[in-house]
């Protein structure tokens, strides 16, 4: 090579810098500066049917807080009182010094809860899936997802150093192609219970009877069915009627169950083990005891007050039905989770900002998180909200609907 051609090659080298990218990304200043960037809103007040900002009264539609528990009075007791016995925190890992009295208590109320052997309790939800992943499967093994999966369980594959294989959304008929082509390795399937922006629920019997046929087996996050789905709201299994036949359960507390934190439940020698190798476990701080105490707390709440999961259920009800009668795209949503399909991505953010105008704080899904095309403003309900909190954003949804053209 031409010793000049060397020598420009290294000044470039020289001159590429880390932090270009940054100085190159534009797009959410340009956002900010047409005044519909619809991220890091400020809230001044907790998760409840109502919020305000910069002290306005807004209905929240963009909460996960499916059954209005992390205001309830009981919960935030609950969390004092740990505050008061325990401190803030546990400074250290559950693998060394940060497992207290409560953690165990939480993992074997969850374990009973989700009737299974035993339960583990993580920092995050999305370490659940980072560390049980990892943990389970390696270079020898192929991991099986739903293309729409939540992108932790993408991040947990990655860190396995498994195989990756996806299939079509829901598609039974493609899903067992990729595991009838994955012979002779261990097969972990993972899937969402409740697809966090579509709203569907998965196919969970034809999962099972694939699983089976194939000898794989099935990892469920039930982040957004527990407290949601089943008859006393234990998730998609319970939905189905299939709690004993499914491998591995995950969960969250930052949706139904009030606080921040992660769980999965199974058999007693698979969490030993996951306990034991879950890097997300062993080298993250414990979960800090108001949180702790505040799942508790909830959990007996929704044990004690079945009213709440009917509630839920009769406001989902309602505005699945008012929005197919407003003529809006709702895709095939069955749960609180009820997107309003409204294709490309500036026409998502402009949408977000009139409901807002109009009282109503909703969120935007944009490309990558979904398919190009498909930008939607996700809602999702509570069991708090009141039917005057949704004649709010019914009314808002119509007229700014109509003013921008979508029904």
């Amino acid at each position: 090579m031409d010793s000049r051609l060397v020598q420009d090659k290294q000044v470039d080298m020289k001159k590429r810098d880390l932090f270009d990218k940054c100085i190159r990304f534009t797009k959410a200043r340009e956002l900010m500066a047409a005044g519909i960037y619809p991220y890091f809103r400020k809230i001044e007040s907790a998760q409840d049917p109502i919020v305000f900002i910069n002290g306005r009264r807004l209905v929240m539609v963009g909460s996960n807080n499916y059954l209005g528990l992390t205001n309830d009075p009981r919960v935030k007791e609950a969390a004092i009182k740990a505050v008061e016995k325990y401190g803030t925190g546990c400074a250290g890992s559950r693998f060394l010094n940060g497992t207290l009295d409560i953690h165990v208590e939480l993992e074997e109320k969850l374990a009973r809860f989700m009737r299974k052997e035993a339960a583990l309790v993580f920092s995050t939800g999305f370490q659940v899936n980072l560390g049980v992943i990892s943990a389970l499967a390696g270079k020898d093994d192929t991991v099986i997802i739903d293309r729409m999966n939540h992108a932790s369980i993408i991040d947990g594959c990655r860190l396995s150093y498994s195989e990756i294989r996806k299939y079509r959304h829901n598609d039974m008929e493609d899903l067992e192609r990729v595991l009838s082509n994955a012979s002779g390795r261990g097969k972990l399937i993972v899937v969402d219970g409740v697809f966090s922006m579509e709203g569907d629920i998965v196919d969970l019997p034809g999962v099972l009877e694939l699983a089976k046929k194939y000898g794989a087996r099935l990892m469920i996050d039930d982040a957004h069915g527990i407290g949601v789905l089943g008859k006393t709201g234990r998730g998609t299994a319970e939905h189905f009627g299939v709690e004993a036949e499914v491998d591995i359960l995950m969960g969250t507390y930052s949706k139904s169950l009030a606080s921040i934190g992660g769980f999965v439940a199974g058999d007693e020698e698979v969490i030993h083990y996951i306990k034991h190798f879950a890097r997300s476990l062993i080298f993250s701080a414990s979960p800090p005891p108001p949180s702790v105490a505040a799942v508790s707390a909830a959990l007996d709440i929704i044990d004690s007050e079945p009213e709440r999961l009917e509630r839920l259920w009769k406001n989902t009800r309602r505005m699945l039905r008012t929005f197919k009668e407003l003529g809006f795209e709702v895709g095939p949503s069955q749960t609180p989770i009820i997107p309003i399909l409204v294709g490309e991505n500036e026409t998502a953010f402009t949408m977000a900002m009139l409901l807002q105008e109009e009282g109503v704080f909703a969120n935007v899904a944009v490309s990558p998180a979904v398919p190009d095309g498909k930008a939607l403003i996700r809602t999702s309900y509570m069991a708090t909200h009141t039917d005057e909190h949704l004649d709010i954003v019914t009314e808002a949804f119509r007229k700014v609907g109509k003013k921008m053209g979508l029904i």
